[in-house]
């Protein structure tokens, strides 16, 4: 009895049955139906951002043409009414005025207008000032200042100019506490940067993930958690893919512009120098 026993135990298991060929062939058509679909998905999601983008960018351009089409205006108007009727310099002074002002309006086009540019507006009219040949000219210099203000008070409500005093109370307005919870907090860290920058044009899955960042199970799971909670990105249904939300997309945006900015400050401090080293100068 034992002797058949350990026969039974030892007996080779059956082979399994082959797959059948249409089945097999059903499989990989679904295979390729579903990565078409995705495909096509992200060529759509790709291609609506940009075509998104393009009518956000045409519209401002419109925008910004006819507000600077109504400042040109008023600068004509403005001269023409209230600087001083009779006086030899009138017309220099004018054109020197017109040709200031416009260039300073025509700073309404850019994106974000550098306070370095406007400020040097206003010390060339202040040095305009000072060689001011007669007392009755404070009457011209008074119009084009309050044309002036009155330029960088509407790049002020357009927010794409804001100088450091502008700016005091926003930032004294800063909590702290929530700055770091809802924004800093949740991209301070490199995999869930990552994480975040991927998704900002596509929808990405688990396994997407899992290759960017290295992670695998719990430890992805919870540095996706984190950008859920904090609402940078949503899962489009459960066990499906994920998306960047409308605060994920404009807190990357905001770090994107902060680092180009950075780039291009006077201050920053070459990799590998230290502060109080000269710099070689190259011609």
């Amino acid at each position: 009895m034992k002797d058949s026993a350990r026969k039974k135990e030892k007996l080779p298991e059956s082979p399994a049955a082959p797959e059948d060929p249409e089945m097999a062939e059903i499989k990989a058509i679904r295979e390729k139906l579903c990565d078409m679909h995705s495909d096509i998905k992200k060529v759509m999601e790709y291609s609506n951002r940009l075509r998104f983008e393009t009518a956000l960018e045409c519209s401002r351009k419109e925008y910004s043409n006819a507000i600077l089409s109504h400042l040109y205006e008023d600068i004509e108007t403005g001269l023409e009414k209230n600087m001083v009727k009779k006086c030899p310099e009138k017309e220099n002074c004018r054109s020197a005025f017109s040709a200031l002002l416009q260039r300073n309006a025509g700073l309404i086009k850019q994106g974000r207008v550098d306070e370095d540019l406007v400020s040097g507006n206003r010390e060339k009219l202040q040095e305009m000032r000072c060689r001011a040949p007669y007392n009755k000219c404070e009457q011209c210099f008074s119009e084009v200042s309050t044309l002036f203000t009155k330029q960088v008070n509407l790049m002020r409500s357009m927010r794409i100019y804001a100088d450091n005093q502008g700016q005091k109370p926003d930032i004294l307005a800063l909590e702290p506490g929530i700055l770091m919870r809802e924004i800093l907090e949740p991209v301070s860290n490199p995999q869930r940067l990552e994480i975040l920058r991927a998704v900002a044009f596509e929808t990405k899955s688990f396994s997407a993930f899992s290759e960017i960042t290295g992670l695998r199970g719990g430890n992805l799971l919870f540095h996706l958690q984190k950008l859920m909670d904090s609402g940078l990105i949503m899962q489009q249904h459960e066990r499906g893919d994920y998306m960047i939300t409308e605060k994920g997309f404009k807190i990357l945006q905001s770090l994107n512009e902060l680092y180009s900015s950075l780039q291009c400050s006077p201050l920053q401090i070459p990799a590998g120098k230290k502060t109080g080293e000269k710099e070689e100068i190259r011609i």
